[in-house]
């Protein structure tokens, strides 16, 4: 094989490694939205079957994250990637953190569904989360959307939201507080909505990091830390 053959077929296979990878992150962010959307669903319906059942795929989750991470490894070792090749490499080992943590809080959803007792559930019992749920789905899914498609353009919408999802977040504190203040035999199933809602916030949380891996990805530009405004220049520059 000339140097010339030989150049042409490494190159096939690192942008089959490359592919490899990116077909992985994109099959555990499948999995871990899968996870917080049976989760809440479990949580409002108190579905102990469900709720067992996503604590066995945490297991699933962790196993990809190792994984992948073990690939990303082996790529930067072996191909000495630059550039595009090497931030998308590194910024895949931060993507996939942020993903087996999300996992992880719908994790703690599920226990919560768990622990509750079906004989004492409502229908609207968790209507306060209702916004909140929506919002944070959205929000999870643009960003793996982002990813998927390495496209920063819908990046600003999704970070704009997570403000909205803390004033959410503050406003559903508010009206628990009340509640157990009216009647404290309101205070275990409040706290249950509460921590609920606490790892609502996270997972929007977790999803805006992987909105700034993208841009790091696209753009060469570390938005972390940065505000809306700020992170907004970045992207549009």
């Amino acid at each position: 094989m000339d140097n010339r053959a030989s150049g042409q077929h490494i190159s096939h296979l690192f942008d089959e490694e490359m592919e490899n990878i990116r077909h992985k992150v994109l099959t555990m962010g499948g999995l871990v939205q899968q996870q917080m959307e049976q989760a809440v669903t479990a949580f409002v319906t108190s579905d102990q079957s469900l709720a067992e059942n996503i604590l066995q795929q945490d297991e699933m989750v962790n196993s990809l994250e190792m994984e992948i991470d073990h690939d990303c490894i082996q790529v930067i070792a072996k191909r000495q990637p630059t550039a595009i090749d090497l931030r998308m490499l590194i910024s895949v080992i931060k993507v996939i953190t942020d993903l087996e943590r999300i996992g992880d809080e719908a994790g703690r959803i599920a226990k919560m569904a768990i622990r509750l007792d079906a004989t004492d559930y409502y229908h609207d019992q968790y209507h306060e989360l209702n916004h909140l749920v929506e919002m944070v789905k959205g929000m999870l899914s643009g960003s793996l959307d982002a990813f998927a498609r390495m496209d920063v353009d819908g990046v600003a919408k999704i970070t704009r939201k997570d403000e909205k999802v803390d004033r959410e977040y503050t406003s559903i504190i508010r009206q628990l507080i009340t509640r157990m203040m009216e009647d404290p035999r309101n205070i275990t199933r409040m706290l249950d909505i509460l921590w609920t809602a606490r790892a609502l916030e996270r997972i929007g949380d977790h999803a805006c990091n992987v909105c700034e891996h993208v841009v790091y990805i696209v753009k060469g530009d570390d938005v972390r830390h940065l505000n809306q405004d700020e992170l907004e220049y970045k992207i549009n520059k």
